[in-house]
């Protein structure tokens, strides 16, 4: 079953549950997908394409957390911390420390980088294997410890 789908499924659920935080929840990340769909010009979207657009709304929540929790706004703080748990369903299981430490490791190998000036290659490398199942920063912050 596809992102859509489950997301479809849920949004009937949430409607009988009367569940309005869901609800919309669901209908911002249904309304994303199809956005992307129409920019990309397709009638739908691959799975990869649909953990983009996944990854990149919970991105958004989280960034838009840490300027919530600056600004002292604690109502939108828990609203959006809500909204993150309502999507983190939908994301594949998160990867380990240790499982993301032993990705980048054998990536640096392959593509055989030593220095810092090789940055640029063992992310692009490391980046479509960890695909929505871990933040880019992090991964940024390992290759950058394991480079130096």
């Amino acid at each position: 079953m596809t992102i859509t789908e489950r997301l479809t499924q849920d949004m009937k659920t949430a409607m009988k549950a009367r569940d309005k935080k869901t609800l919309s929840t669901i209908r911002m990340v249904k309304a994303s997908l199809q956005n992307e769909a129409i920019k990309l010009g397709k009638d739908e979207l691959s799975e990869e394409e649909e953990l983009t657009v996944l990854s990149r709304e919970v991105k958004q929540r989280k960034d838009s957390l840490h300027e919530f929790k600056e600004a002292g706004r604690e109502d939108l703080v828990e609203e959006l911390n809500e909204e993150i748990k309502i999507l983190q369903v939908y994301m594949p299981e998160q990867l380990s420390d240790s499982e993301l430490e032993q990705i980048v490791q054998e990536t640096i190998q392959e593509v055989g980088a030593s220095s810092k000036a090789d940055m640029g290659k063992v992310m692009s490398a490391v980046m479509p294997k960890v695909k929505g199942k871990t933040e880019g920063s992090k991964v940024n912050q390992l290759v950058l410890k394991k480079l130096s």
